[in-house]
């Protein structure tokens, strides 16, 4: 957080900011804001919307037209800056709201921390405005492209009420190289109209893809809150990247899986329910007669898989699909099987 040092400025130097008051002798105005045996009580930090900090905005229990005074300048949009408590005592004697130190509980802080209130205006703002203004101006439908920006996204703060979105001021756009360049401004806003955003990027080509939500450990199953689909910058060492969430929900990952990255088809695999060596039930089933016996898988496999087994008895090696935890099937096709288990 960048800290500002606040402009001091004595009342009788901003005019412009609010009426001018005339101050009553300092006993009558000090009897008036509270009762002599209560204590004034300054306040340690506070967030303004404001351009102006108040004598009620650093000061509780001043009464409504002491506390309406303004005392200092605040600091500029988004950023924070402290008054020392000398500054703001020295100006409520001169101004006649205190006699003196003493009027005032100041809880042992040496400053008063404030901070100016902003709306942040985000890449993705940014990013949304310059293709408002491509579909408006040149008929250019940005959806499956994304917005580098030079230098990455610009640091901009405007006023903290306004809701709206930002607007190009003008806009410059190159078909052929897809680079553009403009002026961005907020309605209704002071600092953009001062100083408008100025942007410049490459419009590059996008392709939706599977994102983890979360970090994922190696040999944990995926569920479909832990994926989502974004839109990336399409990049050839992409080519195996997942396109759609069913094809990594349910699936166990092969290793780490950072929270952000792009899945690729080989980060995740089918969960598997027959591990390499394991003694599996071989189940041989046709024309109405069913057949069981023991085996060993020579590989591992997930459901849906084909495996090969070996009936240890005659040593005869089958292939088998997978249909269950520990349970190979084999078809007349697998092979030797009805031989094997006479």
């Amino acid at each position: 957080m960048i800290r500002s040092v606040l402009l001091i400025a004595a009342i009788t130097a901003l005019p412009a900011m609010a009426p001018a008051q005339t101050a009553a002798p300092a006993g009558e105005r000090a009897s008036a804001a509270v009762p002599a045996a209560a204590k004034l009580r300054l306040k340690s930090d506070l967030i303004l919307a404001r351009d102006i900090v108040s004598f009620g905005d650093l000061i509780a229990g001043l009464s409504p037209q002491d506390g309406a005074l303004p005392a200092f300048r605040a600091p500029a949009l988004g950023e924070t800056g402290t008054i020392q408590v000398g500054r703001i005592v020295d100006a409520a004697v001169k101004q006649g709201i205190l006699r003196d130190a003493l009027e005032l509980d100041s809880q042992g802080v040496a400053q008063v921390v404030v901070t100016r209130a902003a709306r942040r205006i985000t890449g993705l703002d940014v990013e949304a405005a310059v293709k408002s203004a491509l579909l408006e101006r040149f008929g250019f439908d940005g959806r499956a492209f994304a917005l580098l920006l030079d230098g990455g996204a610009p640091s901009v703060v405007v006023e903290p009420e306004l809701t709206g979105d930002l607007t190009a001021l003008d806009l410059n756009y190159d078909a052929r190289s897809r680079r553009v360049t403009g002026r961005l401004t907020m309605p209704g806003s002071a600092a953009t109209r001062l100083k408008p955003v100025r942007v410049s990027g490459q419009l590059v080509e996008t392709a939706e893809v599977v994102v983890p939500l979360r970090t994922i450990a190696r040999g944990e199953t995926l569920n479909a809150g832990d994926v989502t689909l974004e839109r990336r910058p399409r990049d050839t060492q992409f080519n195996d990247a997942l396109g759609e969430t069913k094809a990594a929900i349910g699936k166990v990952a092969k290793r780490m899986l950072v929270a952000g990255s792009v899945l690729r088809s080989g980060d995740v695999q089918r969960e598997e329910v027959v591990g390499r060596g394991e003694i599996v039930t071989i189940v041989y089933e046709a024309r109405g007669v069913a057949i069981s016996m023991r085996g060993r898988a020579n590989e591992a496999g997930a459901i849906g898989d084909v495996i090969s087994i070996t009936n240890p008895q005659s040593k005869r090696v089958l292939q088998g699909t997978v249909t269950g935890p520990g349970r190979v099937n084999v078809s007349p096709q697998g092979g030797g099987l009805i031989a094997a288990a006479r």
